[in-house]
């Protein structure tokens, strides 16, 4: 619990954001469960709105902004990078206990009472509320300093611990993906972390900030909270567009497709995501002018998420797809992210999103960007990475079962809500008296609900067995061709390598680090990849190009 190494305090992350990840998860099936029948089932109103409250804020603040980060960006991060450790080593170990400390205060609010705002805290009701605003707001301010830190020890980590021949433009796009992530985290993270403490300041001496009854004004809070939190919705999804890019290109067996397109097009997501937040508050009385500029913005950002959507189906477009357990885990990510963005283009139309404003049409493309989008990419990455780290293969089957379970209970609970937003379901409604037709409907996507749970613990199950009955894994059983792959062994060595690396080549040049037998029949990259062999095993002495004549021997490290 002292370690400094990161791939200790990545798998301390990976243990409770799975904690938290469950918490929330079952505070979901409680909810589906209440609605799906009509009148109080299984809890009143009031506690209605605490579980979703919850459900909400630990989703949010405690799974889904630290999950890829914080667990596989620490653990894969600076072993891709060719470096021994993060920059930071101490610092990534106070971001870790800072997250816990926050994580603390928020569940310290269930003891007395719970919150009931929803995960937005919207005043003037949560200047109000009699209910521990306070707690919860302190826990997502002490978090925030986790994200921070952690955003700030990833930036300079990249910038100045690459390995030697580690340039810019041989960088693995899970890096770039962390890059840009770290961005966003260190210049958006402060804004919320000040919007909960004047939250508090407001509740504890009265002072009239948000509440118009002191005189202040809810519609700056809105602002406040968007400012950050439609950025934080990059935070959340840039790290996985990162593994969903290996993913693709290695079980494909192809190089990837428009490289400095994927990379930049990330960077260009995240400074794009500074200027949308005024699309949350089309109905809050924001002049026209204004939500015509936010909805011309939301479009544009539509730009650089299809570039990323197009090189990957032209990644996969003539290659050797291999159809294991994490590529079944991407193949769901692009289908049903594609889904979250495109309807993300619907309600950032002002006329659509006049109708759609608060209703289960949001909650159901929330979803999809969100869990479509990040949780799936997320558990196709930890398949993928899991023989690296853990040293163990996982059950296949299993794995296999789980994605397509996933994927059918997923679609069951969601899909079928864009269906109910567009009829008018509204959103945080504990019952629906008005709306008896739908009762049907929210019983099938209740069902759904069951189904993805059963997916996910098939997941957990998998990584027990595992753990404790798993084969050991080979170095390189995908036959990628990144570091972490090519230069160190499953578990990797304590201080990641027996040498420093020294790169000639990027991260998905098949043809080059396997001598020909990587990348098709062109050997340029653009074959079929149909003769890599798997497993390949892992170069322990330092790759091949290390021993190159032209290359200058003097920017090795010992």
């Amino acid at each position: 619990m002292t370690s400094v190494d990161h791939k200790r305090i990545g798998i301390m992350y990976l243990v409770a954001i799975s904690t938290f990840f469950a918490l929330g998860g079952i505070l979901a099936l409680l909810v589906r469960t209440e609605l799906a029948m009509l009148g109080d089932t299984i809890m009143d109103a009031d506690t209605y709105n605490r579980v979703f409250t919850m459900h909400g804020v630990v989703m949010v603040f405690l799974f889904i902004v630290p999950s890829i980060p914080a667990s596989l960006g620490n653990i894969i991060m600076p072993i891709q990078l060719g470096a021994k450790d993060v920059a930071f080593p101490k610092l990534n170990l106070m971001s870790f206990y800072l997250y816990v400390a926050g994580a603390f205060l928020a569940i310290l609010s269930l003891r007395t009472g719970g919150v009931d705002t929803g995960w937005t805290f919207y005043t003037p009701y949560s200047a109000e509320t009699g209910t521990a605003v306070i707690a919860m707001g302190m826990g997502v301010f002490v978090a925030g300093f986790a994200s921070i830190l952690t955003g700030i020890n990833f930036i300079v980590t990249i910038h100045k611990m690459r390995a030697p021949g580690l340039t810019w433009n041989r960088m693995p796009l899970f890096c770039w993906g962390l890059y840009a992530t770290s961005i966003v985290q260190v210049l958006a993270t402060p804004v919320i972390g000040i919007t909960m403490l004047l939250l508090v300041l407001e509740r504890t001496l009265g002072i009239g900030i948000f509440d118009p009854a002191l005189g202040g004004d809810p519609v700056l809070f809105q602002h406040f909270f968007w400012f950050y939190s439609h950025p934080a919705v990059y935070i959340m999804i840039l790290p996985a567009f990162g593994v969903i890019s290996e993913l693709v290109t290695t079980f494909s067996r192809q190089k990837v497709y428009g490289y400095t397109a994927i990379a930049l097009s990330s960077v260009a997501i995240a400074l794009l995501g500074f200027l949308v937040w005024g699309h949350h508050m089309f109905t809050s009385g924001q002049s026209i002018v204004s939500s015509i500029v936010f909805s011309m913005i939301t479009f544009l950002i539509g730009i650089p998420s299809g570039i990323k959507i197009f090189n990957w189906i032209a990644t996969m477009y003539r290659g050797s797809v291999w159809l294991v357990t994490p590529m079944l885990y991407a193949i769901s990510f692009l289908f049903l992210f594609t889904i979250g963005g495109l309807t993300g283009i619907m309600v950032g139309a002002l006329a659509v999103d006049i109708h759609l404003h608060d209703t289960y049409f949001v909650v159901a493309h929330f979803h999809y960007v969100m869990m479509g989008g990040t949780v799936i990419a997320m558990l196709g990455g930890l398949f993928y990475w899991w023989p690296k780290f853990t040293g163990k293969l996982y059950h296949e089957g299993m794995g296999v079962a789980s994605a397509v379970l996933v994927f059918i209970g997923f679609n069951m609970t969601f899909f079928i809500q864009f269906v109910m937003g567009s009829q008018g379901m509204p959103r945080r409604y504990a019952d629906y008296p008005d709306l008896p037709w739908l009762e049907p409907l929210h019983q099938f996507s209740t069902i759904g609900s069951y189904v993805l749970g059963l997916g996910l613990l098939l997941v957990l199950f998998n990584g027990i067995w595992s753990l404790f009955k798993g084969k050991p894994a080979p170095g390189n059983p995908w036959g990628g061709a990144s570091l972490e792959w090519t230069h160190t062994t499953s578990p990797p060595d304590p201080h990641n390598f027996s040498r420093t690396p020294l790169v000639t080549h990027g991260p998905y040049d098949y043809y080059t680090v396997f001598n020909g037998a990587g990348d098709g029949a062109m050997g340029d990259g653009m074959g079929d990849g149909a003769n890599r062999p798997a497993p390949v095993p892992v170069i322990t002495e330092g790759a091949p190009q290390e021993f190159d004549k032209q290359i200058d021997l003097g920017t090795r490290q010992a």
